[in-house]
Order: structure tokens, then sequence, then C-alpha cells
């Protein structure tokens, strides 16, 4: 392609080139240099640049210049947008839906065909892209693994997804029993093993797991080179986490500072779903109660642990070297709105903007073990970018105004400006 093919962010022309930018190329076609050119850039790793062009060569970023110095073969001049890495939630469970028939999040005990599951996890999927996510892992369901490699081989738009499959639980058995099944879910093409060391919160977050399961766990997914991230809420539970050398805790509503302290000496990593998932719940009772251990009385403890969590989160702020990364658990009715959980860490838990995002982007990438892959704006990673109407900075919302979304380099979403659009700074 010859010539410059300037696209800004609006009008049929963006429409037509982000189509053909989703549009699958002849055999040996050459790809075209794209320029994403916007007036301000949080790279990801705490930095803002200012005004930037990101040039994007076959799927990942190539050059990051001055504004105007970049060359290619279209231009997406996005304005006065921010523009960012796509953000990664680590934990989701992209399948959850509810039920079209009954209204209801789905349970085990209602039928449903493989590719009714699949199109619903998909339709999950394209929505947690459009809302700027452009990778999670999902903890996890069997119907992951078909959309993950759907997703990475371009058949259908979504995040880059890594998902754990099915988890390790209390009914898995005893250390032999747990190894050979960490084994088994390995060989089925698991990129994370996800464990169940307590309760549910609805339960009272008591521990589920004795160290030598957990032991056996962790240390059988490290065999297999994988990460083990774990379900756990009380201070005991995340003792015996710490001890097994797992990567991660998920939830933690219950801890308290030495456990917190115990935490950042060896590393693990902490996501404290604090909003996004309670909200959610709340919000559809009436869509959940009845189904599974979701009763009058689970949702009473959630809503006593609800302040908790928030007391857990704003602590955990405090202690030196703590990893906090940006996960979501984000259930039937909460794709698509993962941002939420990003505003509510920074206007209620108290975290600083650029903090934020960074556990949201480059250190979340870290906590995946994807560095060298993704989080940052930065020549040879993957191009997954997306561009915001206003400043996160200084207006967390705007992470919830997503205009723009390029995963791999292919445009999904290149939104026209409302009136007034780049004008909120």
């Amino acid at each position: 392609m010859t010539g410059l093919t300037r696209v800004f962010a609006s009008g049929a022309a963006a429409a037509t080139v982000a189509a053909l930018a989703l549009a699958p190329r002849a055999l040996g076609a050459q790809e075209p240099t794209l320029v994403v050119r916007a007036a301000h850039v949080l790279d990801g790793a705490g930095g803002r640049l200012g005004a930037r062009d990101v040039v994007v060569r076959g799927g990942r970023i190539a050059e990051v210049t001055a504004a105007g110095q970049g060359r290619g073969d279209v231009v997406y001049d996005l304005g006065g947008s921010t523009l960012m890495p796509g953000l990664i939630d680590t934990h989701v469970h992209i399948a959850w839906h509810f039920d079209r028939a009954t209204g209801k999040t789905h349970s085990r005990a209602v039928e449903e065909s493989e590719a009714d599951a699949a199109l619903y996890a998909e339709e999950n999927a394209y929505a947690t892209l459009m809302g700027g996510v452009t990778t999670v892992q999902s903890l996890g369901a069997p119907v992951d693994v078909p959309l993950r490699d759907a997703i990475a081989g371009g058949g259908v738009p979504g995040p880059r997804v890594l998902t754990s499959i099915v988890p390790v639980t209390a009914r898995t058995g005893s250390p032999a029993d747990i190894r050979a099944f960490v084994d088994r879910v390995a060989d089925r093409g698991a990129d994370v093993i996800k464990i169940f060391a307590s309760a549910s919160i609805r339960d009272g977050g008591v521990p589920t797991l004795s160290q030598e399961q957990l032991d056996a766990a962790c240390g059988e997914a490290r065999a297999r080179g994988l990460r083990a991230v774990v379900h756990a809420y009380d201070p005991e539970s995340v003792r015996r986490v710490v001890a097994a050398g797992c990567t991660g805790v998920e939830h933690g509503a219950l801890l308290d500072r030495p456990t917190l302290e115990l935490m950042a000496r060896r590393a693990v990593y902490f996501d404290p779903n604090i909003d996004l998932v309670m909200r959610n719940y709340f919000e559809n009772e009436a869509r959940f109660l009845g189904v599974g251990n979701y009763t009058r009385e689970g949702f009473a403890q959630m809503r006593a642990a609800q302040p908790k969590a928030l007391a857990v989160f704003r602590e955990a702020l405090t202690v030196p070297g703590l990893k906090i990364v940006f996960g979501t658990d984000a259930v039937a009715g909460s794709h698509g709105r993962n941002y939420q959980e990003l505003v509510y860490r920074i206007r209620t838990g108290g975290q600083d903007p650029m903090a934020a995002i960074v556990s949201a982007t480059s250190l979340a990438a870290e906590a995946l073990g994807l560095s060298d892959e993704t989080g940052r704006i930065a020549p040879g990673l993957a191009a997954d970018l997306i561009a915001l109407d206003g400043d996160p900075l200084t207006d967390p919302e705007a992470l919830g105004r997503v205009v723009f979304v390029m995963k791999g380099g292919r445009v999904y979403r290149n939104d026209p400006p409302a009136a007034g659009a780049f004008n909120r700074r």
C-alpha cells in the first residue's frame, strides 16, 4: 500500500479502515503499517509521555515517537484522547451468564448445549473487549479453552484469554489425588491452576485445604511450569498459601496486616476484588437467589464482608512492596463493566490513579507471566492499545469512556467523539 491514509476517530472513513483492519488478509499479503496518534499517552509502567505516535507493524509496537513523526500506511489520529495499554483483568469468569429462559445465573442443573455455552462466552468476551480489557485470566471453565483458541486464531473478537479450566477444591482429594488432578488439567492445556483454599465468603470464608494439600497443588503446578492462584479469605488460609509457594491470593477480604506483610516479603500477588463482584451481586440479587449457595443468608454475609474488604484494601496500600493487581471476579452481569472496579479503588479505596492503572497494565502482565508480551506501550510488545475520552489520572470515570480498542494490531473499536469530547480535562 502506498501513500498515507489519515483516519480520525470519527466518520465513515474510520469505520472503513477499521473494517479493513479486522478483515482476514490474503496469504502472503503485507499488512499495513499503522500509526496511532494521541495527545496524551500513558505507558502502563507509570510514565506519562505526552503527545506521541505509536507505530504498529505485524501486530506489534515497532516504535514510539513524537506526534507527527510516525510513518505508516494508515494513521489513526485520536485527537485529545488518552492512549494507554489495554486493561488486564486477572480474575474473571468469562463463561458465566444469565440464562435467557429463566433470567437466572446459569447452573449445572439447567441443561445447556456446548454451542449455547460457547456463544454466551463469546458474547461476554466481546463486551469485555469493547470495555477496554484486552487480556483476561478466566478462573475458569472448560468452554474457556475453545474460546481462548478461537480468539487467538483471529476467528472471533475478544481479549486474550488465559484459563484454569477447572479448579482444585477440597473434593479433589488427598495430596496424591491433587497432584494427579493438576497433571490432568495441565495436559488439557491450562494456563494457570486455580485452587479453592477457603469456603466462599457467603459461607464464612473458612479454610478448606490443609497445608499438605496446598503444598501438593502449588508444588505440582510449579513442576508443570504453571502459576497457581488461590481463592482464600482469612489469615490462616493465606499463611498456608504463602508457605506452599503459590503465586497469588484472590479476594483476601478478612486479612490482617501481618499476613499482608508476609505476602509482600514472599512476593505473592494480591488480587482483592473489592467492588464490582459485590455490586453486581447486589444489583442482580433476584437473578442469583436460589441458585447453589446464593441464599439470603449468603447475601447478608457478603454485605457484612464488603466494608471489611475495603478496609483490607486500604491497609494493603500501605504495605511496602505488596504487589496489588487488578482483578474483578467478573461473573454474569458484570462483563464489560470491569473498569468500575478500578474507579472504586481510586475514588473510595484511595489508591493513587497512576498506581491503579499500573496495577491493571504492566503489573497485571507481570503477575500473568506476560511482561514480554503486553501491559506496556513499548517497542516489541503486542499492540494492545485503548484510548479514553478524558484523563483517568484526574477523572477516573474516563476509564469507562473507551473510544478506541486495538488488540494485537487489529482495531476493534474506533468511535466518533461525542459532542464536546476530549474537552473534559
